[in-house]
């Protein structure tokens, strides 16, 4: 199956009354990958996109330049049972060109930092890496305020589509950014990852001893029962880097030493 294939079914889903009920935003294209997933050896790993995506602060949908990826009006569309092979393509496009564009910058460089320890990056005509999310579709409100059975929910309706994109690329590395994202993974692939305290990491706070810093190492090779044909390396960090508390700069420095040591013996 290929991606345009794995698209198509993910955007029927969408007419669907049941993604509805789990605060997916209707008329918003899912998102294969931010980034081209073919150029991809290395991959960031996240919950699902948010939905600044698609609107700008006061929930309007962004247009023109500000446009990062499509929807039904953009497509002309008033249902997605309507779209056809090029509106499938044109989604694909979008997501492959994502960072050639305008891309949340405010979220992705942040990670960008992290895996230049891996000789790897979103940006340029040499690009070499790849954002993925656990779940392809944007709700109107964060991952945080949805219900724990509406998140399960989504990941039960959708989980099976991270497994067939990874099994259609080339990534070697996976790099899993925060403890929530992590948990979901071991679910979804019914691994449990090695798990270890790094004392750099720990996030200091005025009482106590602060926050722990953990790091996750681990290879998977199937999710929600979708084969890869190969075994993936795991590299996660406890702390998400956009919106843990007090993650400082040395702490990134750090985190990002460790991806590029890991994912050197990965290459090597």
């Amino acid at each position: 199956m290929g991606t345009l294939e794995i698209l198509e079914v993910l955007v029927q889903r969408l007419d669907g009354p049941h993604l509805r009920e789990l605060k997916v935003i209707p008329w918003a294209a899912p998102i294969l990958s931010f980034g081209n997933l073919y150029q991809a050896r290395v991959a960031t790993l996240g919950l699902n996109p948010s939905n600044r995506e698609f609107v700008d602060v006061s929930g309007t949908e962004l247009n023109g330049h500000h446009r990062r990826f499509h929807s039904l009006s953009s497509l002309g569309l008033t249902r997605w049972s309507d779209a056809k092979l090029e509106h499938l393509k044109k989604i694909q496009d979008s997501c492959n060109h994502y960072f050639a564009g305008n891309p949340y910058d405010g979220w992705f460089q942040a990670l960008n930092k992290l895996i230049v320890g891996a000789n790897a990056s979103y940006y340029g005509i040499f690009a070499d890496a790849c954002h993925l999310d656990l779940v392809p579709y944007a709700t109107h409100c964060k991952w945080v305020e949805l219900s724990t059975s509406q998140r399960s929910a989504l990941i039960k309706n959708s989980g099976d589509a991270l497994g067939l994109l990874l099994r259609e690329s080339a990534v070697e590395v996976l790099i899993v950014n925060g403890q929530s994202v992590i948990e979901h993974l071991q679910t979804v692939t019914g691994c449990s990852f090695v798990r270890e305290v790094i004392p750099e990491w720990t996030l200091p706070r005025r009482q106590g001893d602060g926050v722990r810093g953990y790091a996750y190492t681990g290879k998977i090779c199937q999710i929600s029962g979708i084969g890869l044909g190969r075994e993936i390396s795991v590299l996660g960090y406890s702390h998400n880097i956009q919106s843990s508390f007090g993650v400082t700069s040395k702490v990134k420095e750090s985190i990002q030493e460790w991806i590029g040591h890991c994912a050197g013996e990965v290459y090597c």
